[in-house]
Parts: structure tokens; C-alpha cells; sequence
């Protein structure tokens, strides 16, 4: 008698284990159907519209950024090049002044040399010696 008992509470079990499994699933359901679950999804398929809209705004802003920042880049570019232009041509002009100037000087020497060797000259005609 033990084994007819046996076999009837194997079915028994059996369906107590389909009727878990199907409360289961309505639970999994109505998690999948709550309404703040649906507002979650929506929330998640509503951010991938959004990066890709800040995706292509951030690009937009970074090509911008990067055109200023050239930009710029050029103008302090251009501000350096005529200043170290402006310090060139006016070490030029300075260089021939001295160059000017030493000429000049130059002739001075010359002519005092010229004057020294006439009174040398002078003297020793003279017949001063010393």
C-alpha cells in the first residue's frame, strides 16, 4: 500500500511545482507590466535619442572650441611674427648707425694719423730732436 501512496504524491508535488512556476511568471509580469517599470523603460529608450543628440551638440561645441582656439592661435601667431619683423628692422637701422658712426671715426683717425706724420715730418725738418 505504501507504493500506490508513493505515486500519488509524485503528481501532486508535480503540479504544486507548475502552479509555483505560474505564479512565478504572473509575477514577473506584472513587474514587466507595473507602471513605473514602463516609465523606466521609456526613461532608458528616450536616453539613447538624448547622448546622441548631446553627442552631436558636444561635437559641435568641440569644432567650435577648436576653431576659436586656432584662431587665436593664429593671431598671437601673426602678433609674434611682426614684432620679432618690427625688432629686425630696427636692429638694422641701429647696426647702421654704429656702422656710420665708426666710419666716421675712422676718417677722424685717419686724419689725425695724417696730421701726426706732417708734424713729425715738421719737427724733424726743423731739426728738433729729442
Amino acid at each position: 500500500m505504501e507504493r500506490p501512496s508513493l505515486e500519488i504524491n509524485l503528481p501532486d508535488t508535480h503540479e504544486e511545482g507548475k502552479l509555483y512556476v505560474v505564479d512565478s511568471l504572473n509575477n514577473l509580469n506584472k513587474l514587466n507590466v507595473c507602471p513605473a517599470g514602463s516609465q523606466h523603460a521609456l526613461d532608458e529608450e528616450e536616453d539613447p535619442g538624448d547622448t546622441r543628440e548631446n553627442t552631436t551638440g558636444s561635437n559641435i561645441r568641440n569644432q567650435c572650441l577648436f576653431f576659436i582656439i586656432f584662431i587665436l592661435t593664429l593671431i598671437v601667431s601673426l602678433a609674434l611674427v611682426s614684432f620679432v619683423i618690427f625688432l629686425i628692422i630696427q636692429t638694422r637701422n641701429e647696426m647702421d648707425q654704429i656702422s656710420s658712426r665708426l666710419i666716421s671715426e675712422k676718417k677722424n683717425i685717419e686724419e689725425l694719423k695724417k696730421m701726426n706724420n706732417l708734424i713729425l715730418k715738421h719737427l724733424n725738418l726743423s731739426g728738433i730732436k729729442g
